[in-house]
């Protein structure tokens, strides 16, 4: 055998031997466990104690007025009916009350949201004079409130009674959003962002617009969510400043109905319809005036974790 051919004989060395090795798991002590236990065993709790009226709730909805009366319905509807939704929906006052609520929960968020961030990005900058001082005076408010009687008379004295900005106004800025979102302005939005805009020239409301509020999503749509529960389950508001029936929301719709229903005229078997109706209608009108409500909230649930946790933990 030539030098030549034993140059051209490919030289195959041998493949390294690769031993894969389980990661070792790791023991639990006792304490650990039971910790764990524990845990599981609480969130099992808590789940319970929400699900179970909720669906004790949506199956006496579905139940004829006699079983719900009776109280035959636990989880799962008796004797299957819509009547209750059915006079429900033909309620003339219920469906203007649902347009008046929507109403104010949309157009109460819009105000809401926008006057939040028009107070949060100012005191959220270091360079903004007197920060400090306005943040701790928006902080005392959350300690220390007017009152009723105060808040009512500036209502009256600025024309607002029996309107529709009795609602929108008065409480259109709550403390813990603005803290919230001054809290993200500082920590979530970095200074160099604001900076490279002011470098191009731009305003302080061209970089509030173009810059910092895309980068805020989340947390614009946790205050949104905020602001749309408290302003979609209210009803005391409305009861103090509004006098037209046409401008009450569904709460209030509702609370006359359930509440307030205190008619006794007729006889006894029309009264007793009367009451297992209203026993009914009570859980139907209950489902209608939280489905809005739980329709929303799967679209910004992620956003309300992300929104809650950056700008919580700085690293």
């Amino acid at each position: 055998m030539t030098t030549t051919q034993i140059q051209d004989e490919p030289t195959t060395a041998p493949k390294p031997t690769i031993r894969r090795t389980r990661p070792t798991k790791v023991r639990e002590s006792l304490v650990d466990r039971l910790f764990l236990i524990g845990v599981y065993a609480l969130l099992i709790t808590f789940l319970l104690v929400v699900l179970l009226p909720l669906l004790y709730i949506v199956a006496s909805s579905f139940s004829s007025p006699g079983a719900v009366s009776a109280g035959r319905v636990f989880l799962w509807p008796v004797e299957f009916t819509l009547r209750g939704y059915e006079v429900a929906l033909s309620s003339p006052k219920i469906m203007r009350g649902f347009t008046n609520s929507l109403f104010y929960t949309v157009v109460g968020t819009l105000i809401s949201v926008t006057l939040t961030v028009m107070l949060a990005y100012p005191l959220s900058r270091a360079d903004f004079v007197g920060s400090k001082v306005l943040t701790g005076a928006v902080v005392f408010t959350m300690l220390f409130a007017g009152g009723m009687i105060p808040t009512y008379l500036v209502v009256q004295a600025m024309g607002m009674l029996d309107t529709r900005w009795a609602l929108l106004i008065p409480n259109a800025v709550a403390v813990w959003p603005a803290i919230l979102a001054i809290t993200y302005f500082r920590t979530a939005i970095p200074d160099e962002v604001r900076e490279a805009g002011e470098i191009d020239g731009a305003s302080d409301i061209r970089i509030l617009w173009k810059i910092v509020l895309p980068l805020a999503t989340p947390m614009l749509a946790v205050i949104a969510l905020m602001y749309a529960i408290v302003q979609w389950n209210s009803y005391f508001d409305a009861l103090i400043y509004l006098r037209d029936e046409s401008l009450y929301p569904l709460q209030l719709v509702l609370r006359n109905i359930l509440i307030l229903n205190t008619d006794g005229g007729g006889d006894a078997t029309s009264s007793l319809e009367r009451q297992q109706l209203a026993n009914l209608l009570k859980y139907s009108l209950i489902v209608i005036s939280t489905v809005p409500v739980m329709l929303i909230y799967p679209f910004v649930a992620r956003y309300f974790t992300k929104g809650l946790l950056l700008g919580a933990v700085k690293g």
